[in-house]
């Protein structure tokens, strides 16, 4: 079995298309042998991510950001300052190559973590992603109750090493994500840690990602 992956926190906004080609180097190494396992702690100037199912009608202000191809599964999604981005390169020859697994191994990595902060995150059928319900809002007009989403996933999969990962709000601007339709669901919003009420910083946060990972991924 793998080693525990070397954490790196990368300073300051982490331009888009240098992190990716960085990201893609070092899975290249881990897939030969040659490097350990990463995870990179960070945060991006504002922008927006295609995966490579982004339908353009789902664009609804392409003059907004910076729209990157970023080739990990999944549709459009936006990050910012204030949003904790994990980038996970994680060895699935050594961990089993099982994709479901692995994607359910990292929601609920992300559920844990809010969990530290009396968050109740959740799966949802046919959506990707963490959701909280939100009964302090409006129901929706069917009744139900709001939900919305507080952390974003995606991967990829090269040799069976990972890469790209999750993204939680800690306190983005919510605003910016009226530019796309976040992962091609248009009937709920989005929601951060600070949106929700808690004072949580991002020193907090990392610390519970880091806490928490071993018990998802054990080495």
């Amino acid at each position: 079995m793998s080693q525990s992956p070397e954490i790196s926190h990368l300073p300051g906004l982490a331009p888009y298309p240098e992190t990716l080609a960085a990201m893609e180097a070092r899975v290249a190494e881990i897939a030969a042998g040659t490097a350990p396992e990463a995870i990179w702690l960070l945060e991006h100037p504002p922008l927006y991510t295609a995966g490579t199912s982004a339908r353009i009608e789902d664009l609804t202000d392409p003059g907004r950001f910076p729209v990157y191809a970023a080739g990990r599964g999944g549709q459009y999604t936006y990050h910012g300052p204030g949003q904790r981005v994990a980038y996970t390169m994680l060895d699935l020859n050594q961990r089993g190559r099982d994709v479901r697994r692995f994607v359910c191994n990292l929601e609920n990595w992300v559920i844990g973590t809010l969990a530290a902060f009396g968050v109740k995150g959740e799966r949802r059928s046919g959506r990707v992603g963490v959701w909280v319900t939100r009964p302090d809002k409006a129901p929706n007009p069917d009744g139900s109750v709001r939900e919305d989403k507080i952390a974003a996933i995606g991967v990829k999969l090269r040799r069976w090493v990972s890469f790209h990962g999750i993204s939680i709000n800690v306190e983005p601007d919510l605003g910016d994500f009226s530019g796309i339709v976040p992962c091609g669901i248009r009937d709920h919003g989005v929601t951060s840690l600070v949106d929700l009420g808690l004072p949580v910083t991002m020193a907090d946060l990392d610390a519970a990602l880091i806490a928490e990972f071993p018990r998802h991924f054990p080495g």
